[in-house]
């Protein structure tokens, strides 16, 4: 049997297709899970341009943020059944015996594959899935909200994990992306005083949208200087929490600028170029640069539960749901900033 997928078939621009493949086989440990919806990420738009920041192995079908129905199940898979409607996780393959896996930080596994670059994902309508990737979600979270889980997830280990948010604190958000406003809600969430959400001209609506999510203040970067925004509040030392969701060299500048003495940066966003500018200035701020990389099993269940109380809101962020057939139109959406999140419902 035939399915259609989008298919990344090799390394160059453009290189994305609709594609004809066969139903995957499934092992022992792994479900078949028919896709009820997958979401956009930037790094699907950045895999068609050939410009994501580690490999990928082509050829392969894009999609890693997805949920649906358990269509087939594995002999020795336990705790679900045909028809379970779930979530998956990213972590497609780990190698299950280093220190990581074995403390549960299977997320950073030297051997991990991700759904969607490193093995076949979810931008079709049959995905193979193991069983340890997933989780059951509620009757009443629609899929097209659940498809967000995963950059949900991203946000709330950065924020809730790898940094540290006391009630009053001063945040601010570079980056009004998916990741960068669930980070927003995140950080309504642990009682942060005052939050700041950055973006460029291609954000106009992204930062409409973080401004309905709760920040306090939206900062176009491309017609002011976002550093002397931050740094004219207050007692003008800057931010306790800089969280950086792009990731380039002029981004992580911006944070080492605005980072107040003592304080954190948290950097999310992936940049393959070179800094070629200095960190002295964070050492004399004595202060943190935390990295923040994927998210493990309890992450997941705690997002789950927020998304499904609509304590995290996935709503305001789904610009614009389409078929297989629509993805290029998504992708360019999603590109020229005019949707904020696109869902793929095969």
């Amino acid at each position: 049997m035939k399915i259609p997928a989008i298919v990344n078939y090799e390394q160059r621009d453009g290189a994305v297709e609709l594609r004809e493949v066969d139903v995957p086989d499934v092992g022992e440990d792994d479900v078949l899970l028919e896709v009820a919806a997958a979401s956009v990420c930037g790094s699907d738009i950045h895999m068609y341009h050939n410009t994501l920041g580690y490999p990928v192995n082509t050829p392969v079908i894009l999609g890693h943020e997805f949920g649906g129905y358990i269509a087939r199940k594995g002999k020795n898979v336990r705790g679900f059944k045909e028809g379970d409607r779930v979530v998956s996780e990213t972590a497609a393959v780990i190698c299950g015996q280093c220190i990581y896996c074995r403390t549960g930080e299977y997320n950073i596994c030297p051997n991990r594959l991700g759904f969607g670059y490193g093995v076949d994902g979810a931008f079709t309508k049959y995905v193979r899935v193991p069983a340890r990737c997933l989780h059951h979600i509620p009757d009443h979270l629609p899929f097209e909200r659940a498809a967000l889980t995963e950059p949900a997830c991203v946000a709330y280990n950065a924020l809730a994990v790898k940094s540290q948010i006391n009630p009053g604190d001063f945040v601010v958000v570079i980056g009004p992306g998916p990741i960068g406003l669930f980070a927003l809600q995140l950080a309504c969430l642990m009682g942060a005083g005052r939050i700041v959400v950055c973006g460029i001209n291609v954000d106009a609506k992204r930062l409409e949208v973080a401004k309905r999510l709760g920040a306090d203040v939206i900062i176009n970067s491309s017609a002011v200087d976002p550093v002397e925004v931050v740094l004219s509040y207050d007692d003008r030392f800057g931010a306790d929490l800089i969280v950086d969701a792009v990731g380039i060299p002029a981004t992580v500048r911006q944070a080492i600028d605005m980072v107040r003495p003592g304080g954190q940066i948290t950097k999310i966003g992936w940049g393959p170029q070179p800094l070629n500018f200095s960190l002295d200035p964070l050492v004399a701020k004595a202060a943190r640069l935390q990295g923040s990389y994927s998210h493990n099993y309890k992450t997941w269940e705690r997002v789950i539960q927020l998304l499904a109380d609509d304590k995290l809101r996935a709503q305001p962020l789904i610009s614009q749901v389409c078929s297989l057939d629509g993805w290029r139109d998504a992708f360019h959406a999603m590109e020229s900033g005019d949707a904020v999140k696109a869902v793929i419902k095969p």
